[in-house]
């Protein structure tokens, strides 16, 4: 086989540099007594090689493809009959016979998935190159297959040419399964600093979902939390981390930490972002992060709420019709120097709220807007449980497991509850003039109230003893307005008292003289929980609660 008769169709540089060796081949035939290219250098001293170097026209094609250190296989017509491999081919994978079609011949291209591409080698006369794949012998090669031409009118073939990059797809593999690794371990870091199980408020239906980036995409910061507040009141808290990785997932577990604290404060919504801040700023100056603080309060029927650049909460009532809530919405946390604001929204009964991450709705080709918009139509039509619209929310964006950014989810629902369940659910409430009589008054109303609750006789006297002192701390150390409110769910009893003077009382130790100063140790020794908050109107209310008797 001589090397003049095949004719490889080479790409970029190869065949530039075939192009240069043809025109330079060209010259020299056309010049008279030129030297031939292939013709070796004379020594320096003048002297006679003791052997000329032969010209490229005289070498076979087995001994120019045997001294090629990859593996090569030459293959012909449509069938790709097997014209030759040289020595590494077979030093790789054994020899091989010589004009049987490939699929016999080659048993290890066709278990590689390279017939159909040699296949459109010969049809398209273009190369093709297949990347690192596993052969039999356990190493990786890379395939090019180039086409070629017979010379002398014979068929045309195909050239297979296999480059050993084990060592390349090894450190590839390597790398990895580092990133694997470590986005598993901030993807532990995260799902173990957010809650395991959450809170179940008496008078709302929550459900929470999440969803790390895709495989490529390292873990975000996005968090969520339930807070249970006593009294009624409910905490809920959706926020997002700038950056990812597992510094992100440190920094929002630290945020989450710092939110549960600042929430057993029960301070409005918009103090508790203020706190959390400035201890944003302390934990990394360079971090900053997004936040939504809620406080749900049944009595009210209104979702308290403050925003630190984050995304509007919708809440569709029941007529389902979706609202979005407006301003006010300060920066992100972290950045400081704000003074946020609260803003409130309604949550009556058989309305649903949804709290949620820019990961959600914002897309790279399009508005911000019309992703909001987008959930806002999907809400509108996702009816059934919490989790079930949760579920539904999340496929109407279009998550999927290898969505770009991380993606949380809070959906809460406030029942509406009627016939024997709404019957567990009751509200009465005294306005208090002042004077002496008003303790009295306070302890008849309660007695009575309780009574027709139905509730045991131990709980009544209970429920009736903090009432009243409640009431007289109130009395003493109050101004008006004053009222009484009694609330029962199906799991507690809550007794609370308000009044316009915003010092909040505290639990001390009375001395033996003292007259005064054991109303609230009395009522934290007889109630399940108790505690104080000041109203965004001004003053104060100081409740208590007690757990309902299984039955």
């Amino acid at each position: 086989m001589n090397f003049t008769r095949w004719s490889a169709r080479l790409p970029g540089t190869q065949r530039r540099a075939a192009a240069r060796t043809d025109a330079t081949t060209t010259a020299d035939r056309r010049s008279d007594g030129s030297v031939p290219a292939a013709r070796a250098e004379q020594p320096a001293d003048g002297t006679t090689p003791a052997a000329d170097v032969p010209a490229v026209d005289d070498l076979s094609v087995r001994a120019v493809l045997d001294r090629v250190p990859a593996l090569v296989a030459l293959v012909h017509g449509p069938d790709h009959r097997l014209a030759h491999v040289n020595d590494a081919y077979s030093a790789a994978f054994g020899p091989r016979p010589a004009g049987a079609p490939a699929a016999d011949a080659l048993p290890e291209l066709k278990e590689l998935g390279l017939l159909p591409l040699l296949d459109q080698v010969l049809r398209s006369g273009r190369p093709r190159t297949l990347k690192s794949r596993k052969a039999p012998d356990g190493r990786s090669y890379t395939f090019t297959c180039t086409p070629v031409t017979e010379g002398d009118g014979g068929g045309p073939g195909v050239l297979v040419f296999a480059t050993d990059v084990t060592d390349h797809a090894e450190a590839a593999e390597r790398l990895r399964a580092s990133e694997r690794r470590q986005r598993e371990t901030a993807v532990t870091l995260q799902r173990s600093l957010l809650p395991q199980e959450l809170e179940e408020p008496d008078d709302l239906r929550i459900a929470a979902t999440y969803h790390p980036g895709g495989t490529e995409a390292a873990v975000g910061g996005d968090w969520y939390d339930v807070i249970t507040l006593g009294g009624g009141r409910t905490a809920l808290v959706i926020g997002d981390v700038m950056g990812r990785g597992v510094r992100a997932a440190a920094v929002m577990g630290q945020l989450r930490t710092a939110v549960r604290a600042y929430a057993r404060l029960d301070l409005p919504p918009h103090e508790v972002l203020q706190l959390l801040d400035g201890l944003a700023t302390e934990i990394d100056a360079n971090q900053i992060a997004t936040c939504v603080y809620a406080v749900h309060d049944p009595n009210e029927g209104r979702l308290m709420y403050a925003s630190a650049g984050h995304l509007p909460i919708l809440v569709r009532d029941e007529n389902g019709t979706v609202h979005r809530a407006d301003e006010p919405t300060g920066p992100p946390l972290g950045t400081g120097g704000w003074m946020h604001t609260s803003g409130s929204i309604p949550l009556t009964p058989g309305s649903t709220a949804v709290l949620y991450t820019d990961g959600l709705v914002e897309r790279r080709d399009e508005d911000l807007d019309e992703g909001i918009a987008a959930l806002e139509r999907a809400l509108a039509g996702a009816t059934g449980t919490p989790q079930v619209v949760c579920d539904r929310l999340v496929r109407s964006a279009g998550v999927t497991a290898d969505h770009a950014d991380d993606v949380a989810v809070l959906v809460l629902q406030h029942p509406a509850r009627t016939g024997p369940a709404g019957e567990l659910f009751r509200n009465a409430a005294l306005e208090l003039l002042g004077g002496v009589e008003a303790a009295p008054r306070a302890r008849a109303f309660a007695s009575g109230v309780l009574t027709s609750w139905r509730f045991p006789p131990e709980l009544h006297d209970l429920g009736v003893l903090a009432a009243s002192e409640l009431v007289a701390n109130s009395l003493q150390h109050g101004t008006p307005p004053m009222k009484l409110r009694l609330r029962r769910t199906d799991r507690r009893l809550i007794v609370e008292v308000t009044d316009g003077d915003d010092h909040l009382p505290r639990r001390r130790r009375a001395e033996p003289a003292d007259e005064s100063g054991r109303g609230i140790a009395i009522v934290a020794t007889i109630a399940s929980n108790w505690g104080c908050r000041r109203t965004p109107g001004g003053g104060k209310a100081v409740w208590c609660e007690f757990a309902l008797p299984k039955t």
